[in-house]
């Protein structure tokens, strides 16, 4: 049965996302990825788990005032998405990355949530 499997990511609106990134890699030492994004990886982490930050006005979370948003890593994403849909979910059509695969729903609350499904050698976003 597909389920979630770990956080894949923590992402939240910034009025200055750059400078609010900037911050936590100086105060926390969260590393910048090669994709300009802070994530953890490496020996220390088990998987990779995003901390990114978006403009005010993005459209990433959907519409709404949602201020931030989770992505949960999914063993298969296909099976995870049938469960949704036979719950009555409405669920976004899958976007294949080379990095993975996603898709997003909403909540029982309204907060939209993404899902990813690593490719295998997981390279990060």
């Amino acid at each position: 049965m597909g389920k979630a499997v770990g956080i894949g990511g923590v992402f939240f609106r910034a009025k200055d996302p750059k400078g609010l990134q900037a911050w936590y890699v100086q105060h926390l030492g969260i590393p910048l990825s090669e994709y300009g994004h802070s994530s953890f990886e490496g020996p220390e982490a088990q998987g990779t788990t995003v901390f990114s930050f978006f403009p005010e006005d993005t459209k990433y979370f959907g519409e709404g005032k949602q201020q931030a948003m989770f992505n949960l890593r999914v063993d298969v994403l296909d099976e995870v998405l049938e469960r949704l849909k036979a719950a009555g979910v409405a669920v976004d059509p899958i976007q294949d990355e080379g990095y993975g695969r996603f898709s997003w729903f909403r909540d029982p609350e309204g907060n939209r949530v993404e899902l990813w499904e690593p490719a295998a050698e997981d390279p990060a976003p």
